[in-house]
């Protein structure tokens, strides 16, 4: 578990977790949908009070609380995305500036996806000021809106992840003397991950992650984020984004045959659509969670040391069609063992952050252990990966391929 700036996200990319703990996390929903007898218990959370549209968009929410105001910004103009190297996903950066003249907070975010069809997921990372060259540097040498950005926020220096939307997520409101840090000339970079098969992208197949279809499946996307910002400093506590990877190994089911079930060549097929850093992903994580060998099958793990005192607030995980379930544990095994997260029916369309009803200490040298299972029959059966060929599936970008990911919002401690 390690406080998440690119410089470590990319450490993930690449000799990926010589001390890690890598869509996603202060705009979230929900309760858990199934919650073991040692875990803690769901809260309620403020949702969007006027809802969700057909898209599963967020309504205007709740209300600012003292203190606060919101900044809407928006990609300036529509953008249409175009997957590199044969593939059907593009993962796009926006910069966009709040205009911050003084010290702020960030204590909620609302990403509202334009075209629902197109959007996978989005990363809000927050580029402190000393960046903020380079990040408008790297936007005016790339043309057209943003820059392709798999992987990271693609900004040399450090950044921080500071929100995050994925289908069935809301704005979740942690007290308010909780966020993260945002210096007086901070940046926004809005990563989006644009996934293709929901288009008439050549190669591509109708229909969005679960077969349906969200706002227009057109070629463009304009999608905006609404910040929650608060200028008072005082009895501030600063939030970090904690991610718990751990590693994908799932063999193609009996039946299934193929070039891509070899696991080699499945690890080179990410590596060219996506780059060396995304497809030296997968056995740094098995490097670094397995020990260096491959374990082929539906169930994975991974163990991460705490190296701070801190207090988890919330928690959540991420992984893509293929997912079935999602569990974090803090030092299993032991007599204080606690399961912080139990989602033993994964739903893709359910992604939204668990507010932990009492806040979980968390100290140096404890292990936080996040397991995965995933169900390689699906790709069989699922309307929005029809037609792809069989394949060993590994760590990857794309929407047909997998992660296994846990979150954590945490604080230190007091």
């Amino acid at each position: 578990m390690v406080d998440v700036d690119v410089g470590r996200l990319r450490s993930l990319r690449t000799a990926l977790l010589g001390a890690v703990a890598l869509v996603l996390v202060a705009a979230c929903s929900g309760a858990p949908s199934s919650v073991g007898p040692s875990s803690v218990g769901p809260s309620s959370v403020e949702h969007a009070s006027a809802g969700s549209t057909a898209a599963g968009v967020p309504g205007d929410g709740p209300a600012l609380r003292p203190g606060e105001r919101f900044v809407d910004l928006a990609v300036p103009a529509p953008y249409t995305p175009s997957a590199p190297d044969g593939g059907d996903d593009e993962y796009r950066c926006f910069l966009m500036d709040p205009r911050l003249d003084g010290a702020a907070f960030l204590t909620g975010t609302r990403f509202r996806p334009q075209n629902a069809a197109l959007v996978h997921h989005a990363i809000l990372f927050g580029v402190l000021p000393g960046n903020a060259a380079a990040a408008r540097e790297l936007d005016a040498r790339t043309p057209g809106e943003g820059w392709t950005c798999f992987g990271d926020d693609g900004v040399a220096g450090p950044s921080q992840w500071v929100g995050h939307w994925a289908p069935g997520v809301h704005e979740l409101l942690l007290p308010p003397t909780l966020g993260y840090p945002m210096p007086p000339g901070s940046l926004i970079v809005m990563q989006v991950h644009y996934n293709l098969r929901a288009t008439g992208h050549p190669g591509s197949h109708t229909g969005s992650h679960t077969g349906t279809t969200g706002h227009d499946a057109g070629a463009s996307d304009r999608s905006a984020v609404r910040l929650r910002l608060t200028d008072r400093t005082a009895g501030m506590t600063p939030l970090r984004t904690e991610l718990l990877p751990a590693p994908v190994e799932l063999p193609c089911p009996p039946g299934d045959a193929g070039p891509l079930c070899d696991r080699t060549a499945a690890v080179a097929d990410v590596a060219q659509r996506f780059g060396s850093d995304v497809g030296g992903t997968e056995d740094g994580l098995v490097q670094r969670c397995s020990g260096g060998t491959p374990r082929p099958g539906p169930t994975q793990q991974c163990d991460h040391v705490v190296p701070d005192d801190g207090i988890v607030r919330a928690v959540g995980g991420h992984l893509h069609l293929l997912g079935r379930s999602v569990r974090i544990e803090l030092n299993p095994g032991t007599a204080a063992a606690r399961v912080l997260l139990d989602e033993r029916a994964y739903d893709f369309d359910d992604q939204g952050m668990r507010l932990l009803a009492d806040p979980v200490p968390v100290h140096s040298g404890d292990t936080l252990r996040v397991t995965c299972t995933h169900d390689a029959t699906l790709r069989r059966r699922l309307p929005a990966l029809s037609g792809l060929p069989p394949r060993y599936v590994v760590w990857g970008d794309g929407t047909a391929d997998e992660m296994c990911l846990g979150l954590a919002v945490v604080t230190p401690s007091a």
